[in-house]
């Protein structure tokens, strides 16, 4: 089970940003992305919000970095993880412009992109951009065909849809992989179908882990109906962690404890069928926050990955 981190700093929801981010910057986001890269993280992940309207920014804040530029700037100062967009709202824009930026960061990486793609929630975002919000989960489906085609090896792609139709236009540079993984986010009815039957993987919406074996069964059961066979990878966004005893109160839900015992705790979502968890770690600081991605590396995450 390999493992991943939404980056603090780049995001600064209420419902995970710690205090000392609402300080931090550009060096910040630097030192924490070299960190989970030598650590052994599988990948560094970016959010995605145009803008954020008055009655959401109380929760949500108005922090919310761009994914191409940021996932852009962080490919250059580390060499090994992934970069993730968790998830980028690709109905906001017409799916040649999502696949020019998406190819150029492939690119420029080696190699080391997945896009992860999802609905959207912020319906002024919609209205601003000239999307219909009520039929964004229809203009998805389309965009996710589209980008399936734009992001493949050939130099001028093609799509013909309800929405969409391009061809006769070239695109390069083109991604360095064969064809860029599509992870699907949502947790809705909707979101575990349109995952099962047009992704390559699945990012849930932070499900509990009660919750998670039945969405998985599902996405199972959708696969084998299609015929569809091909490598599939299920994710899940664990509880909070603390590596070790903290001295500080950090919440309720936060597991906590030494490597041995948070391995255990975070093999179950293996037995479930998750083959790749997205992990958050409580922090003060900057320097407390990379000291506990570097511990998890490297003593709680071969603990995960061993057979």
């Amino acid at each position: 089970m390999r493992y991943g981190i939404q980056l603090p700093v780049q995001s600064q929801s209420t419902l995970y940003a710690e205090p000392w981010e609402a300080g931090a910057g550009p060096e910040d986001l630097r030192e924490l992305a070299r960190t989970a890269d030598r650590a052994g993280f599988d990948y560094l992940a970016c959010c995605d919000h145009v803008g954020v309207p008055h009655r959401l920014a109380a929760a949500m804040s108005t922090v919310w970095y761009d994914p191409v530029a940021t996932l852009a700037h962080l490919a250059a100062v580390t060499e090994r993880a992934r970069l993730l967009s968790h998830v980028a709202v690709v109905a906001l824009r017409h799916p040649l412009l999502t696949a020019k930026q998406y190819a150029t960061l492939d690119h420029l990486s080696g190699g080391r992109l997945i896009l992860g793609a999802g609905a959207g929630h912020v319906r002024e975002e919609f209205e601003v951009l000239g999307v219909d919000f009520r039929q964004r989960g229809t203009v998805l489906d389309e965009c996710l065909d589209a980008l399936r085609a734009a992001l493949g090896s050939e130099e001028y792609p093609e799509h013909h849809g309800k929405l969409y139709d391009f061809s006769g236009l070239g695109q390069r540079p083109r991604p360095a992989q064969p064809q860029v993984p599509l992870w699907v986010g949502g947790s809705s009815p909707a979101a575990v179908r349109r995952a099962a039957l047009k992704g390559d993987g699945w990012l849930p919406q932070g499900d509990p882990r009660d919750r998670l074996p039945a969405r998985i069964e599902r996405i199972r059961e959708l696969r084998d109906r299609a015929g569809l066979d091909g490598p599939f990878t299920v994710g899940a966004i664990t509880e909070p962690l603390y590596v070790g005893t903290p001295t500080w109160p950090v919440g309720r839900r936060t597991l906590t404890g030494p490597a041995q015992q948070l391995a255990e705790s975070l093999r179950a979502y293996r037995a479930m069928g998750v083959h790749q968890i997205q992990v958050r770690f409580r922090s003060r600081s900057r320097s407390e926050a990379a000291d506990q991605i570097a511990t998890f590396g490297a003593e709680v995450g071969p603990l995960l990955t061993e057979e």
